[in-house]
């Protein structure tokens, strides 16, 4: 009895892919269209009956037991080996004898649509509409692709098995070829009369309004997955999932960093000198803030948990408020006069220039946002 575990070059141990490995590459090499030697053609119907035998388990079983792996039938190549075998260990696909015909329920395809909203509804979410075009269930035959009253017959092409085999003589000898049968698309099955709405899909083309559920907090790129929303699959399959993908748009008033909002408030300089109180506008209403006397350009106002909802997580982020102070530029001869006056009280009628220092001002402004502080 030959060695089979030898002619592959495999070890006792191997796994099915490994033996389906060494398979190919013997073959690539030995195949007589390849290799026109004088013993390749031997060598290779040695190598295609070594994997015959151990890529099948029970044949397998029976070698390792030291049983003859056919069950007392002659061994050799083309004896329960079709032309199918060598191309599946050839392309990694399935034996004829394993597929069968193939069904026509199949599960739809998921899609991806995607949803604008402003940033108020980011803020807080909301129950949008969404529309969208996808593929649902027929109603004149429910999903079946058969006239009402009508249903399907076993092919007589195939007999019901969605494929037909052919065989022919070749210096392999008879080899045995499959495809999916022609006349029923390898259903086994063929719709005798189809409906005429779905041309015998099942299934067609509609318009229908969605109702999403936006949580708070999403951000521009965020999916949210509606499952049994999306394509409905032929002859009645399960729907596919719903991808919804959100684009917030551009505010006018407040820019987001992650869970906060920014924004930027006028005040004069007098304002600013004085202090004052000033009326800051947010999502939750209008908020009153005290501006403490001497603020600078570049401050901000902080207020506490009046920013984007946290989508995973409890609370809100701030409210971030910059101060952007006005220098008046058109001053009348009496305002100019009072500035004078105001300066010269200071000591501030000819300022000296003086260059400020590295660590503060506006250079350690730059620094601090570039290195994150």
């Amino acid at each position: 009895m030959n060695d089979y575990y030898a002619d592959l070059g495999v070890s006792r141990d191997s796994s099915a892919e490994d033996i389906k490995r060494a398979y190919r590459k013997l073959a690539r090499k030995l195949h007589p269209d390849v290799n026109p030697g004088p013993d390749a053609e031997a060598e290779f119907k040695k190598v295609s009956q070594a994997y015959d035998v151990l890529s099948d388990a029970d044949k397998r079983a029976n070698f390792d037991r030291g049983q003859d792996p056919y069950g007392g039938a002659q061994a050799g190549f083309g004896q329960g080996f079709t032309f199918t075998d060598i191309m599946d260990a050839f392309f990694g696909g399935t034996s004829a004898g394993s597929r069968g015909p193939r069904s026509r329920t199949q599960r739809g395809q998921d899609a991806l649509v995607q949803l604008d909203i402003d940033l108020k509804t980011a803020v807080f979410g909301a129950e949008e509409t969404l529309s969208v075009d996808t593929a649902v269930h027929c109603q004149t035959c429910t999903g079946s692709g058969a006239q009402p009253g009508s249903g399907t017959r076993t092919c007589s092409v195939c007999q019901g098995r969605g494929e037909v085999q052919q065989v022919q003589r070749s210096f392999l000898g008879q080899v045995m070829t499959s495809r999916p049968c022609s006349a029923c698309r390898g259903y086994g099955e063929v719709i005798e009369n189809p409906c005429f709405d779905c041309s015998g899909e099942g299934r067609v083309r509609t318009r229908r309004e969605i109702s999403v559920n936006v949580p708070g907090g999403v951000d521009t790129g965020t999916r949210i997955r509606l499952t049994g929303q999306g394509e409905v699959g032929p002859s009645g399959g399960q729907a596919g999932d719903l991808y919804v993908e959100i684009a917030i748009l551009p505010h006018d008033t407040f820019r987001r960093r992650g869970d906060d909002l920014h924004a930027s408030i006028e005040v004069p300089m007098t304002a600013a000198a004085l202090g004052a109180s000033l009326t800051v506008n947010s999502f939750d209403g209008d908020q009153e803030v005290d501006l403490k006397a001497g603020a600078q350009p570049q401050e901000t106002i902080t207020l506490k948990d009046l920013g984007v909802t946290h989508l995973r997580g409890t609370g809100r982020g701030d409210l971030i408020v910059h101060l952007d102070i006005k220098v008046p530029t058109k001053l009348n001869e009496e305002q100019r006069q009072m500035l004078r006056d105001f300066a010269e009280s200071r000591g501030e009628s000819r300022p000296s220039g003086q260059m400020a220092s590295s660590h503060g001002g506006i250079f350690g402004k730059f620094r601090e946002a570039f290195s994150g502080r």
